[in-house]
């Protein structure tokens, strides 16, 4: 029997709302995987992000962030973590001790979230201005007991199936104590590059390993290897429709710090800052994309203070207004709480306050909500 009330079919009515409820339900489970990009900015604290703002020639892109949490960086063996310790947190999900490479605290090796990807048919990606076996970047392939092991996170390297890593590291590959030349293994399923960031082939690996240990700093002419290596790996993984897993480091932040040199400092933050504008023109294009900015830590306690001069007249010391500068409390590490950006799809879950090991859960959590289960 077919009921209606007047003009309304009731049956009609039914049969519209089945029809939308699948169609809706259809289009969600056939919506694209969720493209990672996550950003470290080695030794990057709060501080760091604020000479951003006083230290370019226009208004950063840490500004177009309407999503913004704080990290706590210790490490299971010390309050102070180091790089290693802090990226394998970042990459796993699980505190470790200071120097551990993809391993937990008692040095079993651990999946990282790259790793994890890669059996979900993700392209994955290494972005770094260190050698490619630094503590970073390694702490996203390589399970290794001690952050100091090139030659063996190198030898992970060869197991690791990433797509597209450009950085520097060439002596641990061709160069080795052991009389090994990896490179001859690596172009059976890479292409290699040691002279320049040339065009990737697409449908075949790339790496790029563009010094012997780290590039150069920005002080020192490195131009816009960064910004450039970010966009030529983004372009590469759009050529495929599959989803990526994309790192990249700004690892000379923390070398500023160590050396207590605002100079390489404030330019290694602005080159960060001007590669994040590279992901974020990419975001706006590619919506179903998450962006993370973060750090594994802070380095030199670096505050932004008034800027003082003498005064020709009197000799004294005088405050001038129009300028500020960056003061170091140390060369070291600090216990500081660092800054966690987010932009894109899923950014809601990285507001708030938490350790640094729980952003790999948000991540995971992330991927959960856009149909992407981690193995």
């Amino acid at each position: 029997m077919n009921y209606s009330y007047k003009n309304v079919n009731f049956r009609t009515i039914a049969a519209f709302s089945l029809l939308l409820f699948t169609t809706l339900m259809s289009a969600q489970k056939k919506q694209s995987p969720l493209n990672i990009i996550f950003m470290i900015g080695d030794g990057m604290g709060v501080s760091q992000v604020t000479s951003a703002f006083y230290f370019g020639n226009s208004e950063p892109n840490f500004a177009k962030f309407k999503v913004v949490g704080l990290s706590e960086t210790s490490s299971t063996s010390n309050l102070i973590t180091d790089s290693a310790a802090g990226a394998t947190a970042l990459s796993t999900g699980k505190k470790t001790y200071k120097r551990a490479i993809g391993v937990d605290k008692d040095s079993i090796a651990i999946p990282t979230i790259l790793e994890q990807l890669q059996k979900n048919d993700y392209q994955t990606g290494l972005v770094s201005l260190t050698s490619i076996t630094h503590a970073t970047p390694a702490s996203y392939y390589a399970h290794v007991k001690d952050r100091d092991l090139h030659e063996d996170i190198a030898l992970e390297f060869l197991k690791s199936n990433i797509d597209f890593a450009a950085g520097g590291g060439l002596k641990f590959f061709n160069k080795r104590k052991d009389g090994k030349n990896l490179l001859e293994q690596l172009n059976k399923n890479y292409r290699i590059d040691t002279i320049s960031l040339s065009k990737p082939i697409s449908g075949k690996k790339n790496l790029y390993l563009l010094a012997q240990d780290e590039l150069p700093n920005k002080v020192q002419g490195r131009g816009d290897f960064l910004p450039e290596a970010t966009q030529t790996a983004l372009n590469y993984f759009s050529k495929d429709k599959k989803p990526f897993f994309l790192m990249v480091e700004g690892s000379f932040i923390d070398w500023g710090g160590h050396a207590k040199d605002a100079e390489m400092m404030t330019k290694e933050v602005l080159d960060f800052d001007k590669t994040i504008g590279v992901v974020i023109d990419f975001i706006k294009k590619n919506p179903n994309t998450l962006l993370v900015v973060t750090a594994d830590h802070e380095t030199g306690g670096a505050s932004i203070g008034k800027y003082s001069e003498k005064d020709p007249v009197t000799g004294k010391e005088k405050e001038v207004g129009n300028k500020v500068q960056v003061n170091f409390i140390d060369n070291q590490h600090s216990a500081a709480l660092v800054p966690v950006f987010a932009m894109g799809k899923g950014q809601e879950l990285f507001s708030g306050v938490y350790p640094n090991h729980t952003i790999y859960h948000k991540l995971v959590e992330a991927l959960r909500k856009n149909g992407i289960k981690i193995k």
